[in-house]
């Protein structure tokens, strides 16, 4: 990235709380930390989330019979209730829900949201198996705008979403996408990084010995420029979109060391109650 060295002057009480961002780790010195105060400051806002909520949870009945998977129980509330949090905590409360099969329940349950301090709008799926690069495009005019997350309703996860948005706008790519590892990861989207780019994307790959451990874990800040690589013939984003915008390198991973679950299955899912329950 281009820089160009200035000499300023600055009150010492400014400087003083400058410091005290430097982390060494995250803010590595005192250059650094102006810069991202700046950035921070004057950056374009991502203030609004898409959450994918329509999934019919197969894997997942006899629960999810009566009930949508992104409202099963963890911790003594819904899923979806914990992505909501995440969102809040993170200053997003411009949420859109795009719900599918028994979507009324999510509607009954959050309302317009302000039980939860946001503000909660609906999109219902078009038909039963749009698939998620479809369910994107339901809502071009509403995201078309500025940069957003697209988070899948099934993922729970710890993530700063706010250094997750300062990486994100300090590259120009269309994609930012959440990177974690796990043992077994051709269940998942395979990731080929170099440095913070994503220069190859494979949805469910056979299982290899070469095989990367880096997966996608379902959780994006993506520009408006996101909707000219889909039309009214593209499926999904794991087969039809990211392979293609990884080859133009226009992703870029940020790798998290949080606990991440893909509520998918009874596995993970039994795996996710345990952990919440623990703390």
């Amino acid at each position: 990235m281009d820089r160009k060295r200035l000499t300023i002057s600055i009150k010492k009480d400014l400087l003083d709380q400058v410091d005290r961002v430097i982390d060494e780790e995250k803010i590595r010195n005192r250059s650094h930390a102006i810069e991202y105060l700046l950035s921070k400051s004057l950056a374009s806002k991502v203030s609004k989330a898409l959450i994918l909520a329509g999934g019919k949870g197969l894997k997942m009945r006899p629960l999810t019979y009566e009930l949508p998977k992104v409202m099963l129980p963890i911790s003594g509330k819904p899923l979806l209730e914990h992505t909501i949090d995440l969102l809040r905590n993170n200053e997003i409360r411009d949420i859109t829900l795009s719900l599918g099969p028994l979507g009324e329940k999510v509607k009954q349950y959050f309302g317009a949201g302000t039980r939860f301090s946001v503000k909660i709008d609906y999109i219902e799926q078009e038909k039963e198996a749009v698939g998620t690069a479809q369910a994107l495009l339901q809502v071009k005019e509403i995201f078309s705008d500025r940069p957003f997350i697209l988070i899948y309703g099934d993922v729970l996860a710890e993530i700063d979403l706010s250094d997750m948005i300062e990486f994100h706008l300090s590259h120009k790519g269309t994609v930012t996408m959440a990177l974690t590892s796990v043992e077994k990861s051709s269940d998942w989207g395979v990731c080929g990084i170099r440095g913070s780019q994503v220069l190859e994307f494979t949805e469910k790959p056979k299982p290899s010995k070469n095989l990367s451990h880096v997966i996608n874990a379902g959780i994006y800040i993506m520009e408006p420029k996101i909707f000219n690589y889909i039309n009214k013939k593209t499926i999904k984003l794991e087969k039809d979109v990211f392979p293609k915008l990884a080859y133009e390198e226009q992703i870029y991973g940020y790798f998290f060391r949080g606990k991440w679950f893909d509520v998918g299955n009874p596995k993970s899912y039994e795996e996710a109650v345990k952990s919440r329950n623990g703390k």
